[in-house]
């Protein structure tokens, strides 16, 4: 499954599986990282034909897009798709700041790190509490007229915040936390959404490890969110997908990930690695598909989350 989409009302067009890239570079929120290993991790995406780049000025202060910038050298910029993201104020204690200059600030900083002259997505990472959104938004849309940026993003915004940012209708996509476990944004953001053409990427799509299959019944308290009886549930889901990914030859994370995939709410999934293996075992999931019986037993496994 190569299927391209487009990205909200821009001119980006890209694949259904792109790369989350906050281990790459990003030893503020990670431990024992290497940079060596997030250049690989990036090449094995490229080499997988995952054209889709999600970094953020918050992964590592900059290093994520620094090394990111480093091997793109090597490669055609014209087939990758940049998306990265700010609100966190350096000069401010990474205080957010949504403010216009910051905002115009930030997306030339980005364009030094990255070693390139356009920005394919950029998103507002966190609303702050004082900016008004649609004057934030309209200072990323003067980024989109100076060829700066090609596509204008909101990530983190409730769904009050996502309409004062869209009042004159400029932002092509918005990025939240979504999986089959968090399916509160079907309810609260998908409806608007897709009432006004806006794009939406999932984060955090395998719950943090959770939807891959690799923890037991005996791991609910490294998931204190979820009460015990919610747990098992899910747990008990898992083995149901199992038996598909059997089915399929492949995982449960493969499984899961080709249900984004063929989700038409959704524009591109973007799974995070820490290892260069695992994008290659990501990238599996673009050639499993989903019957339409076997997409609705899946959400129906998950429907009360």
């Amino acid at each position: 499954m190569t299927k391209e989409i487009q990205i909200g009302k821009s001119e980006v067009k890209t694949g259904k599986l792109g790369l989350g890239t906050n281990k790459v570079g990003g030893h503020n929120l990670f431990n024992d990282l290497q940079d060596s290993d997030g250049s690989q991790i990036i090449e094995e995406a490229l080499k997988e034909n995952i054209s889709l780049l999600d970094t953020a000025f918050m992964y590592g202060l900059g290093r994520s897009e620094e090394i990111i910038g480093q091997v793109l050298r090597a490669h055609d910029r014209s087939k990758v798709i940049l998306a990265t993201k700010a609100a966190q104020d350096p000069n401010d204690g990474l205080h957010l700041n949504n403010k216009p200059d910051f905002l115009k600030a930030s997306v030339d900083s980005a364009l030094k790190r990255l070693k390139t002259d356009y920005i394919d997505i950029f998103y507002i990472h966190f609303p702050d509490e004082k900016t008004p959104k649609d004057e934030a938004v309209e200072a990323l849309a003067e980024e989109k007229k100076a060829g700066k940026i090609r596509a204008i993003g909101v990530s983190n915004f409730s769904l009050t915040q996502i309409k004062e940012a869209n009042k004159n209708h400029q932002i092509d996509i918005v990025e939240d936390n979504y999986s089959l476990v968090h399916r509160d944004a079907e309810k609260n953001l998908f409806p608007y959404l897709k009432e006004e053409g806006i794009s939406f990427v999932p984060y955090f799509p395998l719950a943090s490890g959770l939807l891959t299959g690799k923890y037991t019944i005996n791991d609910q308290p490294k998931f204190k969110k979820f009460s015990t009886a919610e747990y098992e549930k899910i747990i008990h889901a898992l083995d149901k997908v199992r038996d598909l990914a059997k089915e399929h030859d492949s995982t449960i994370s493969q499984i899961i990930l080709a249900w984004y995939i063929a989700n038409p709410n959704i524009g591109v999934v973007i799974p995070g690695a820490r290892k260069a293996e695992q994008v290659k075992s990501n990238a599996q999931a673009l050639k499993i598909n989903l019957s339409n019986q076997e997409f609705q037993q899946i959400d129906q496994l998950f429907r009360e989350f």
